[in-house]
């Protein structure tokens, strides 16, 4: 036995212990086990009238069906730390038995999964037998629906009488993480009916799982995690009486299986493995919560140097990537180092990580381990552009409860701040002496990297000397075109000929594209050198998201040609100045998207503004949302928020910049290039017109999904040239996005929840009035008057912009030869009508002068009285539209 192994039980038999949930809803057959199974499992209630909690019997109904299938892990002899059954029935303590008995427990490790989940439920430990094992189920228990958490924050004590959303009743996918209304069932026989369906997808999951994968355990689990969310993230997890059904099925399992797999592991290591000693420590500080987090990110996606704008659009996703695979391995690094399996992993998110450990002396050690590898690689591969912070944070089981959780929530934001501001540690004296050798690396011929412009060059096989840092970069930008899945794994001989460049924390990354071909390396699972084996594809149009391998949500859109000939047209230019440009994988470059949004016009000439648009938001508040944000938080709900808010950003984002279609089945954002996304933030890049409309997309979904007024995001757009370097992109749309976030209203208090362009900062909703009330309405007068010979100018659109600086200035009182601009306009749309009109010959040209000339001028007039300088903004893009 390992110690690995044997964990990765304890976490299995907890992840399931509500396994009965979805069978019992589901009314699977329990071909007359079940009073069998009450009598084992379920509490007697009522002086012995009837058994309660009667889904703790269909949980080892529901394994055994698992079992049944043939595709699940073999568990049913002994292995440590559970006993069969059949071996010896004077130990009880099998696998199943102790995910079972969790309302009923009574050996030890049957009481680990039963301390675990009221744990992760936020019950003090005296709750549990007054209240937790004497609730009723309700009545509708089958037709109570997932209510958002979202919907809750910022307002207090709320009943579940008075929340209007609740989430479908469906399989993970972009459209089914939004919550709607009216989505309850009328009655149990069709709410049990769309059980049942999840429950068929649960067995059909199961055998897409590679086999040769099923004997490693660890390796197993983290596909099985992938299934388990994508059955499970609607179902609530509790629907007793008194509780409200707020918590996935799928968060809850998840935060349990890594409570009890540090609390076994506590026990087992301080050896104190009895029923007393497990329920009298709730005081006791048996777990550590160890946090990561990257620091550096931007700077290192966005770094410039040598060549690094010739190969931007597969840079800047290439080392977006690579940032997020680092993050990955740094937590599967510590994984590897504690023993414990994947579930034990509860966030990875935008370049953090959450573990949940015991609190021993040998993890603390192993965390200490683990910050010299990651301070060693770090510095030694990015020179301390990047680096990971570490920080530990001790905590006892009454620190989960509902009453203290706000201030263990407090201590970890304390504790990974400090970590961030102590970076590498350089001052400690076990810290390698990295830069020692910096001068002996560089190869005298190749001299530096011609990517970055600062690491020593190692190879010139691309024809100009690079880095393997780069070198990664680039191959990890053009892989993620082509291929769809990750192996992770300590060997170096197997995926040699698919492997990056470097090692990754030790670890060895391999992109492979067909399902065979990573599900099919049997003997490297067989042998423990296939860690992990990770699946990124982006689900299809169906939304479909599992596909028999664990999933890591990272934001991976790329656009690409859909035919090559595509590239040749006039409306690119001379795009075979694109020296990167790969013809057998046409993605498209920077300079392509620069040109997507221009139009063919009448007279055979492409139209429109050559420009790139930069976005850049994040929500506002984060922090203290997720620490004040709700009443009665449990480590489960923490986790909840923080999956689904990573979820927006990475699942649904790029799934609908790459399926959302106008009226005509021609997609609107599928020209985005998603550089970053995760977390609770975002960095995309597209074509100007395109990206702005995104950005008002994007807010009206987000508002949406979180059902709150109270959570905003803010944004900034910077429009460019596509030869600006990446760099200033950024520095040019996080400029925008601080000028979103210090908007405030007149009496200086902070709104947020706004986005600047072109240096106008307006909130959201009078952002939608413009660019979509306002600018529609001139849109279709200008039109109008084109229809009748008065062609639209530039030149008129210029003066418009102009009036609108001086109607600006005037309203401040900054010149008073301003306060003209009402007679100005009077005179420039005669100008344009009048003349123009006159001009065309028509029989009605005079009959139709005045109105046309008077309902533009108003309009122009209403517009600024209500929008001041920030009419600037539909004007320009019409004006950006038009442009030859």
């Amino acid at each position: 036995m390992t110690l690995f192994d044997a964990t990765s039980r304890v976490a299995l038999s907890a992840y399931l212990h509500d396994l009965g949930k979805l069978a019992e809803r589901a009314n699977i057959d329990h071909a007359g086990r079940l009073d069998a199974h009450k009598n084992l499992y379920c509490p007697w209630q009522d002086n012995g009238r009837y058994h309660s909690h009667v889904h703790a019997a269909y949980t080892g109904i529901a394994w055994d069906e698992l079992e049944a299938t043939g595709h699940f892990p073999d568990l049913r002899g002994t292995c440590p730390p559970f006993v069969s059954i059949e071996t010896d029935a004077n130990l009880p303590d099998s696998v199943v038995n102790a995910a079972s008995a969790h309302h009923k427990p009574d050996t030890f490790l049957q009481w680990v999964v039963a301390t675990a989940d009221r744990v992760a439920s936020g019950f003090e430990r005296d709750e549990f037998d007054r209240t937790y094992n004497h609730q009723k189920e309700r009545d509708n228990h089958y037709r109570a629906r997932l209510l958002t958490l979202f919907e809750q924050i910022g307002k207090g004590e709320i009943a579940e009488g008075e929340l209007n959303w609740r989430y479908p009743l469906k399989t993970l996918s972009p459209e089914s993480l939004f919550p709607g209304i009216g989505c309850t069932p009328t009655d149990n026989a069709a709410a049990r009916a769309e059980y049942h369906q999840l429950w068929n997808t649960l067995l059909a999951g199961l055998k897409q799982i590679p086999r040769s994968h099923r004997d490693n355990l660890p390796l197993w689990l983290d596909h099985f995690d992938a299934l388990w969310l994508t059955v499970c993230h609607a179902i609530p997890a509790a629907t007793a009486f008194g509780v409200k059904p707020e918590v996935s099925l799928y968060d809850h399992s998840k935060t349990t299986a890594a409570l009890a797999a540090a609390l076994w592991r506590w026990h087992h290591e301080q050896d104190k493995q009895t029923v007393a000693d497990l329920r009298n420590g709730w005081d006791e500080e048996k777990f550590l919560l160890i946090q990561g987090d990257f620091f550096g990110i931007q700077h290192f996606i966005f770094a410039e140097g040598g060549q690094t704008n010739k190969h931007a659009h597969k840079l800047l996703r290439g080392r977006s990537f690579q940032v997020s695979l680092l993050a990955e391995c740094a937590a599967l690094t510590l994984l590897d180092n504690l023993s414990l399996p994947p579930t034990s992993q509860i966030i990875n998110a935008a370049g953090k990580f959450l573990i949940v450990a015991p609190n021993t002396a040998q993890t603390r050690a192993a965390v200490k381990h683990a910050e010299h590898i990651f301070n060693d690689w770090c510095l030694r591969q990015t020179y301390g552009e990047i680096g990971i912070g570490l920080a530990a944070t001790p905590a006892s089981c009454n620190h989960f409860v509902q009453k203290r959780f706000n201030d263990l929530i407090k201590n970890l934001f304390k504790a990974l701040d400090v970590a961030k501001h102590r970076r590498f540690n350089l001052c400690d004296a076990h810290s390698p002496a990295i830069f020692d050798d910096f001068l002996q690396r560089f190869n005298n011929e190749l001299g530096a990297c011609k990517i970055n412009g600062r690491y020593p060059a190692e190879s010139d096989l691309p024809g100009y000397p690079i880095s393997p840092l780069a070198e990664d970069q680039i191959a990890i930008g053009k892989a993620l075109t082509q291929r769809a899945r990750v192996l992770i794994s300590r060997d170096t001989d197997s995926l040699k000929s698919k492997s990056l460049s470097l090692d990754y924390f030790g670890w060895h990354i391999a992109f492979v594209r067909d399902p065979d071909e990573s599900g099919h390396y049997g003997q490297l699972a067989r042998e423990r050198k296939l860690i992990r084996c990770w699946d990124f594809h982006r689900p299809d149009a169906n939304g479909q998201v599992f596909h028999g391998l664990a999933r890591r949500f990272v934001n991976t859109y790329v656009p690409i040609f859909d035919q090559i000939d595509a590239a040749t047209a006039d409306k690119y230019g001379h795009w075979q100045s694109e020296a990167d440009f790969d013809a057998e994988h046409p993605i498209r470059t920077l300079h392509h998207l620069a040109c997507e949004d221009r139009q063919l016009a009448e007279n055979g000439q492409w139209r429109g503004e050559i420009a790139l648009a930069t976005l850049k938001g994040d929500i506002d508040n984060l922090g203290a949302l997720f620490e004040q944000g709700l009443e009665t938080p449990t480590f489960a709900k923490w986790a909840s928020l923080s999956r689904q808010i990573h979820l927006f950003f990475t699942l649904w984002l790029p799934w609908f910049c790459a399926h959302d279609k106008d009226d005509k089945g021609i997609g609107r954002y599928c020209n985005t290039y998603t550089v970053f996304a995760g977390g609770d933030d975002f960095f995309l890049i597209g074509p100007w017109h395109a990206t702005i409309e995104l950005a008002g997309e994007m807010q009206q979904h987000f508002k949406r999904y979180v059902a709150n007024s109270g959570i905003t995001f803010s944004a900034g757009i910077s429009m460019t040239q596509p030869k600006v370097p990446a760099r200033h992109l950024a520095r040019s749309a996080e400029r925008a996005l601080e000028q979103s976030k210090a908007r405030q209203n007149e009496a200086g208090i902070p709104l947020k929840d706004a986005i600047t362009l072109w240096d106008q900062t307006v909130g959201w909703q009078e952002w939608h009035t413009l660019l979509t009330e306002r600018a529609g309405k001139l849109a279709q007068l200008l039109a109008e008057a084109e229809q009748h010979g008065a062609k639209l100018s530039t030149g008129y659109l210029y003066d418009l912009l102009q009036l609108t600086g001086k109607a600006e200035r005037a309203r401040l009182g900054r010149n008073p030869e301003d306060s003209l601009w009402r007679s100005q306009l009077v005179y420039r749309t005669t100008r344009f009508i009048g003349d123009r009109l006159r001009s065309s010959g028509q029989a009605d040209a005079s009959t139709l002068r005045r109105p046309l000339q008077e309902a533009i001028n108003k309009e122009f007039t209403l517009a600024l009285a209500e929008h001041g300088g920030a009419y600037r903004l539909p004007l320009s893009i019409l004006l950006y539209t038009r442009r030859e």
